[in-house]
């Protein structure tokens, strides 16, 4: 009896010895399969170009402290950092004292508070990452997507706008975002027009926060891949087709009737004088006549020659709306007498074309309008008036395409004299006229669609999706977790 004690004894000692083990390699297999884990499940990280200058300033709030990485050894806990552009290294203001960097040097800045830090007069959460490239000082600013996407929605929208519409718009921008990731040159997207606009903590609010979490990882899918989700300010009643403006058309951008009849870009209009036209078409001197010699099937000009003074020029409808910083390209041009105190108001326009052929390819196509009846201006606050980001790889914005001058020429046979003419041009919306109109997004929201019926009109043939990796060719080789961002 007591040999068989001992033998129990050690049998229990060792199954709690062996117990402890396992249970410890258990710890550690959870332990290590978290840390694996972690990466997955977390957000996709943004990183958004905010600044390229030659100095910057960075600021904590109030009390609070920047952690600097950088400076050597260790980190530097400040509440202000100057840094300026100097030759061919960089100048750091720490603490009044002026210190000599090497242009190589990269800083990353960040703190503990959730207002943010300070870069000059606007407030950004999460890290700064800040080099020297090419003599200039860039600021990048890293953060998570959901984070970066409550600022963007609140700085392309007005927040007071209808949840519907705020939620269409958190869609169209996590999908255009996602879609510009790992582009390289440091940084993904711009804070700029030239990819979305992004203001910092300021263009948060309660609302853009709801839009943001409510569609929490949702996308726009067409055939397994994230959409190019461009989006505009207003297409002046119907959207154009993204081969008309851009080198490829997609499926999924087609052009489509819009609802924009409400925002006060519907209609609108402006004024050249001859001096401003010399300035911004030297080749031909100014404009005395526009024919337009190709449009696309919303209206919206693809290439017109311009005559002035000094010869003729051929520009695309796209060069044209650079040219004179056009709202659109869905206009009508006519010369008028600079006497004139006051043009005719915007105005729903009858057009007359005359097509001069060869075989069977338009070749011309010239238009005379005339004023049908004045439009009411529409009373919506000032700051519902939106700039669009173009797609990526482009320059400006380009605004809508419909052109046509009508020219008073002199009777003499020598130059005719413009310099008495001014051009009046009326169009139609503002934007480049592709994918979601947000000022249709309004409307439609008025009308009680929901963000995905919105999405689903602008985006023809596009499914609304919870992100998955392999939608992303940068993160296709993550396997999916048991649960993370994405669903």
């Amino acid at each position: 009896m007591a040999r068989d004690g001992t033998l129990n004894r050690l049998w229990l000692r060792t199954v709690r010895i062996a117990s402890v083990v396992l249970a410890g390699l258990a710890t550690a297999a959870l332990l290590g399969s978290a840390q694996h884990a972690m990466p997955m499940e977390r957000e996709p990280q943004m990183r958004v170009l905010l600044h390229e200058g030659p100095k910057l300033l960075l600021r904590a709030d109030k009390e609070q402290w920047m952690q600097v990485r950088g400076l050597g050894a260790g980190v530097r806990r400040l509440r202000r950092l100057q840094l300026e552009q100097s030759g061919g290294s960089v100048v750091a203001v720490l603490d009044g004292r002026r210190r000599r960097l090497s242009s190589a040097t990269v800083l990353t800045v960040q703190n503990d508070d959730p207002r943010g830090i300070w870069l000059d007069s606007r407030r950004y959460r999460g890290e700064f990452q800040i080099s020297c490239r090419g003599g200039r000082l860039r600021v990048v600013n890293a953060l998570g997507i959901e984070t970066y996407l409550t600022s963007v929605v609140g700085s392309e929208m007005p927040h007071h706008w209808p949840l519907a519409a705020l939620k269409a718009q958190a869609v169209a921008a996590r999908t255009y975002a996602l879609r510009q990731r790992s582009r390289g040159g440091g940084w993904d997207v711009k804070a700029t027009v030239a990819s979305q606009v992004y203001r910092g903590v300021e263009a948060e609010t309660a609302s853009t926060r709801q839009a943001v979490a409510d569609t929490r990882s949702l996308v726009l899918v067409h055939r397994g891949k994230l959409i190019n989700a461009v989006f505009h300010s207003s297409s002046g009643g119907v959207t154009e087709s993204s081969g008309m403006v851009w080198s490829r058309q997609l499926p999924y951008l087609v052009s489509v009737p819009d609802h924009d009849q409400h925002s006060p870009v519907h209609r609108w209009q402006e004024r050249f004088g001859s001096q401003g036209l010399r300035q911004r078409l030297p080749e031909t001197g100014g404009v005395s006549r526009v024919d337009v010699t190709s449009r696309s099937a919303s209206g919206r000009v693809r290439q017109a020659r311009l005559e002035g003074p000094r010869g003729s020029l051929v520009l695309t409808g796209r060069e044209l709306r650079q040219r004179l910083d056009l709202k659109s390209t869905l206009v009508t041009f006519e010369m008028v007498s600079a006497a004139t105190a006051q043009p005719p108001q915007p105005s729903t326009v009858l057009a007359r074309r005359t097509t001069a052929t060869s075989g069977s390819r338009s070749r011309i196509d010239r238009v005379t309008a005339s004023v049908a009846s004045s439009a009411p201006t529409a009373s919506l606050p000032s700051a519902a008036l939106l700039v669009a980001p173009p797609p990526p790889l482009l320059s400006r914005p380009m605004r809508s395409r419909s052109f046509r001058f009508r020219a008073t020429r002199s009777k003499d046979r020598r130059v005719p004299a413009v310099g008495g003419l001014q051009l009046l041009v009326r169009g139609q919306g503002y934007g480049h006229g592709v994918g979601m109109s947000q000022w249709g997004a309004h409307g439609l929201a008025g009308q009680g669609a929901d963000f995905r019926t919105i999405l689903r009109h602008y985006y023809r043939g596009a499914d609304v999706l919870p992100f998955q990796p392999h939608y992303d060719p940068a993160l296709a080789w993550l396997p999916r977790p048991a649960s993370g961002w994405w669903g």
